[in-house]
């Protein structure tokens, strides 16, 4: 009996490896096995990574203009817009459950940017904001100095708003759904203990909100990094200084074909990523067994 129950578990684990088979092998040879070449070119130089350079290229990246600025722009975007997406989301996804008036008006609209293509969007982005578009046309009527809102430091602001607008409407849901799973006997218990509005959020939604505000902020990194689609669509290859991102860097080396500098970038933003995803789980840890 011990000898049949024992061969249909290992069955069952030789079935579960072969249907896990094509995943792993898909892994190992389009992520793992291209990265493990990525390092290696960051530590060879010359085509196809004839000669060992040790730190030589890292060297070269960090004393790059080009990198700092664009690793600079990167920290932050993600710093402001993470922050301003989870502030002003937070807000909206409390007001919609306290019964903001349209709320239902407010949960169809958010979702609309999801759903538009982000090349249409950019369009009328231009539209709007080029040096002869509606906007300046509209503020040289009004006596008013035109600016350069996407070739000046104001090209950081629009590609902020363009963000938050595609990134709010998800967070919003998500922080929504974690408030209405709280028990309304907590509001409930801690009203007839005299807790106020103010203690009631600090004590029973704050702490309760953890993992939807953990992953809220996790998808907006992953959001942020996305948008050097729109800053591509833009301001091009070489756009103003103050949004050119890391990923600028990777493709302009890309194509000039400096793989070294491409692969010490890469592999510094996957460590940016890892510092960054591993601190807002250590984070949300030590904030719940507080």
């Amino acid at each position: 009996m011990k000898d049949g129950r024992h061969l249909l578990e290992r069955r069952k684990k030789l079935a579960g490896m072969w249907l896990a088979a094509p995943v792993l092998l898909g892994t190992f040879l389009f992520f793992l096995l291209p990265f493990a070449i990525c390092i290696r070119y960051s530590f060879t130089f010359g085509v196809g990574g004839a000669y060992f350079a040790g730190l030589e290229n890292y060297k070269d990246v960090f004393s790059s203009r080009a990198f700092q600025l664009a690793a600079a722009n990167t920290l932050r975007f993600l710093a402001v817009g993470v922050a301003s997406n989870l502030a002003l989301s937070f807000s909206l996804a409390l007001a919609i459950k306290k019964g903001l008036t349209g709320s239902r008006f407010f949960r169809c609209l958010l979702l609309l940017p999801l759903v538009l293509p982000i090349a249409s969007v950019v369009m009328v982005i231009q539209v709007f904001f080029a040096e002869a578009g509606i906007l300046n046309n509209w503020l040289s009527s009004l006596g008013i100095p035109i600016a350069q809102w996407l070739d000046g430091p104001n090209a950081f602001y629009v590609l902020l708003g363009l963000y938050l607008w595609k990134s709010f409407g998800y967070s919003v849901i998500l922080l929504l759904s974690g408030l209405n799973v709280i028990p309304e006997e907590f509001y409930q218990t801690a009203a007839m203990e005299g807790a106020g509005s103010l203690q009631k959020f600090v004590s029973i939604t704050l702490p309760m909100m953890i993992p939807h505000l953990f992953l809220a902020a996790v998808m907006g990194v992953v959001n942020a990094f996305k948008s050097y689609r729109e800053a591509f669509l833009l301001g091009g290859k070489h756009p103003h200084d103050s949004i050119y991102m890391i990923q600028h860097f990777l493709n302009n080396n890309f194509e000039n074909l400096n793989y070294q500098r491409l692969s010490v970038a890469a592999i510094m933003l996957l460590l940016v990523l890892l510092i960054l995803l591993c601190g807002l789980y250590v984070f949300q840890n030590r904030y719940r067994e507080e």
